[in-house]
Parts: structure tokens; sequence; C-alpha cells
């Protein structure tokens, strides 16, 4: 199943009122329940032959903190500014090796689909892409920072 697939799932259940969802696709069940706010993914393999459901992994995904945000004057007064969120819990990585150069800087043109940073969440590299076109305004976070689920990652101003 992929991993875009079960983020989608997190997101849609963590944006609605629905407490659980559950979802089998070939031989792998999947079950997403909220629980004092912090929904849960809980994957599991059917065998066909023996019918033995075995527990493969358990995830948990915090819920959204509130993060207390100081605005500039700038962004206040720009009602065309988008957040890019962290879609993930994870290590926010600005380039794709230490020697590297940063996948975008401040001031830097972005167009949908660009590559904006790297997110490391057990031991997988996830490339986050700006849903948005525009001009980067403000890098939020730190190289190297550990983040949370919905956390915002960069401020670009919309085209």
């Amino acid at each position: 199943m992929d991993l875009e697939y079960i983020k989608k799932l997190v997101r849609l259940l963590d944006s609605t009122s629905l407490t659980s969802i559950e979802i089998e696709e070939d031989g792998i069940y999947i079950k997403l329940k909220k629980e004092s706010k912090i929904p849960k993914l809980v994957t599991t393999q059917i065998n066909p032959q023996s019918q033995i459901v075995e527990n493969m992994n358990t995830i948990s995904v915090p819920a959204k903190t509130e993060t207390v945000k100081q605005e500039t004057k700038e962004e206040k007064s720009s009602s065309k500014l988008h957040e890019i969120k962290s879609p993930i819990v994870g290590t926010f990585y600005r380039a794709p090796t230490p020697e590297a150069d940063s996948y975008v800087r401040v001031g830097d043109k972005i167009s949908v689909g660009s590559v904006m940073c790297i997110i490391e969440a057990m031991k997988l590299m996830n490339e986050i892409e700006s849903d948005v076109a525009g001009k980067l305004i403000k890098i939020l976070v730190e190289n190297g920072t550990p983040i949370e689920y919905g956390q915002p990652l960069f401020l670009i101003e919309v085209e």
C-alpha cells in the first residue's frame, strides 16, 4: 500500500469528525482510530493460506499541537501567503546531503511540485513538494530539527 495513500487517510481522519477508518486492500488491513485526539495506524497482514492475522506495525501519529507564531507586519498585511506544513513526524533537512546545496532559499521562485525539503521518518527520506506556485518568503524550521505532523515549514507568497 502506498505511503502517500496512508498519509491522505490520516489527514482525512484528522480534519473530520470521523473517529475511525478501516480499509482492506490486497491482503493488507488498515485501521485508523482517534483516541484522545491521537490517531493511530495499525497495519496487519492477512495470510490467505492459513487465515492467520499477524500484527506487523503500529505507528502513532501525534495530534496537532498549537504553535505560537509571531507574525511580521509583512506577513499580516499579505493575504496571499500560504504555509507548507509537514505531512509527517520526522527530522527536517533542507538538502539531500550535508554537503549539498539547499533545495530552496528565501526569495526563490517556487512552482507546484518543486521539492522543498526532506523529512526523515523511520529511516526513510520523504521529499516534501510545494502544492502552490509563488515566491519563498520564509523558512520556518532550522535544518536538522525534529518536527511534528502539521507543523508549518515554509511561507510562500502565492502568485
